[in-house]
This record gives C-alpha cells, structure tokens and sequence, in this order.
C-alpha cells in the first residue's frame, strides 16, 4: 500500500506515522485527519509526504488504506456519512467497536451519484480489526489482526510483525490484555513511592526501577523459556522474590485481576452505545 489514510491522530495514529517513517526503504505518502489537528500539523511538518486533509472524506478518498482510530464514543460523530468505496481497505483500531458497527456506519462511494440518504447502503470495503500498541513507532509491536488480510498483515509486518488471530472472539481477549499496560506503570511507580518513603532520593528510586524492570523487558526477548519458565529462572526457594509473589500477588490478588479483565472483555463484547440521540 503506497497511500496510508489515518482518521483520528492521537497516540496510536502517530505512532504509526512515525514508524513509517522507516529511512531504509521506501515510505508511503499518508493522509491525516483534521482530528488531532495539532498532532496532524506537527507530523506534516516533520515528515515528508505527510499530508493533512480538509476532511475525513478527503483522507478516505486518497488513501488505498483507511485506518480508522478515533475514541470509540466519538464514532457516530466522526464517521456518520463518511463514504468508502470497495476497492479500500478500512482498518478498525476502535477498542470494542465490531467490523459489523463500522461497517454500519460507513456507507457506500454510491452514494455520491445516487444522492442517496442517510440509510445509504453501507459500504462494501474490506474491513479488519487491529490491535497496533505504541511500540509501532519503534517497529517493535506484534499487532493483532481479524480477520487476516495479506495488505494489512504485511502492513504490520513493518511495524514489528502481524498476529491474525481466527475469529472476533480471540480478537476481543487480545483487547482485553492492553487494559493491563497502565496498571504496569501505576505498579512500578508505587515501588518508586514506597522506596522514597523510606528515604531513597525519588529520583534515585525511579531510576533503579527503570532498570531493574527494563532487564525485565530485555529477557522477556527470549522466546525459548516461558513466562513461567522465566518466572522460575529468577527465583530462588524462600528468596525475596517468591516471598514477594506468594504474599502479595497471591490466590485472592490473581483472582481479582482475573475478574476485572473478565468485566473488561464483557464489556468490549457488548459496550454501551454512547451515540447521543436527538
């Protein structure tokens, strides 16, 4: 794909755009909504082939991929009119938003020339979901995709590799474990406090737990040994470390944390319409 559309700059839309922008090889012209128009604007003015349209329909219709990646809630607001014919591909990165939901709103490239109204047929465009995490900046991110598209697949290849999952169900317990990435930052700044209460400089505190949980992250690049596997690698019989996990994030602490990503996955299944009616 040699033209990327992206409705909704935010995070994740410019993170994608800065992945892109990969020095070793060519990069595709992108089309940026006036959404995030601060954003949009920074990115145009850094990046070479970076555009910002006058509007949603005009990043839809120059771009051979439409990623769509506005706040669930603003969906209606957004997107309510907006035509997409069928040689396009639409990626759907809205948490909880089903390819049916996107699909009923988007109407059909018809309606130009029908004059149709507002119960135009929806569109007939290739619709995936995709699950792509800040990391794409970095190319780092393994995106989960549904259903499985060569274009789409390959697209995220670029960005750190492509994870087509088989139906919308899997999809949706994928989407339920990203719920989990701020709860990680709130963890690591709570040992940061707890060191600084008992005298550690807070500055000092924060940067041995920067690195203490970034050589987390680099073994977690080893893919022969399990989680568990690694788990057990770093702990010694009645060591700190299993008497930390044993007392703390014991029986009760894994069954509340279950309970709370099984209410999140119940909820991207069957989320509250937030469209305001007239």
């Amino acid at each position: 794909m040699k033209r990327i559309g992206i409705i909704g700059v935010g995070e994740i839309g410019r993170a994608l755009v800065e992945g892109l922008r990969d020095p070793a090889g060519p990069t595709p012209e992108v089309f940026l909504s006036p959404r995030g128009a601060r954003t949009s604007a920074d990115l145009s003015e850094r990046y070479e082939g970076v555009h910002v349209c006058a509007d949603n329909q005009q990043v839809a219709d120059r771009s051979e991929l439409v990623i769509v990646a506005v706040r669930r809630q603003d969906r209606h607001e957004a997107l309510d009119g907006l035509r997409v014919d069928g040689s396009k591909v639409v990626v759907n990165v809205m948490a909880g938003v089903t390819n049916d939901d996107l699909r009923s709103i988007l109407a059909t490239d018809t309606a130009r020339t029908t004059h149709a109204t507002p119960a135009a047929p929806a569109t007939d465009a290739t619709l995936v979901r995709a699950i792509p995490l800040p990391s794409v900046r970095e190319r780092r991110s393994v995106t989960v995709t549904y259903p499985s598209h060569p274009a789409v697949d390959t697209f995220f290849e670029q960005l750190g590799g492509a994870l087509p999952v088989a139906d919308e169900a899997a999809f949706d317990v994928f989407s339920t474990l990203t719920g989990t990435l701020t709860a990680h930052y709130a963890y690591l700044a709570t040992l940061t406090s707890w060191a600084a209460g008992h005298g550690i400089p807070a500055p000092d505190a924060e940067r041995y737990v920067r690195g203490l949980f970034q050589a987390v992250g680099r073994a977690l690049g080893d893919e022969t040994r399990s989680l568990r596997q690694l788990s057990a690698d770093h702990e010694t019989p009645r060591g700190n470390n299993e008497r930390i996990r044993t007392t703390w994030f014991d029986g009760t602490n894994a069954a509340t944390l279950s309970n709370a990503l099984d209410d999140l996955l119940n909820d991207l299944r069957h989320p509250p319409d937030h469209r305001v009616h007239p």
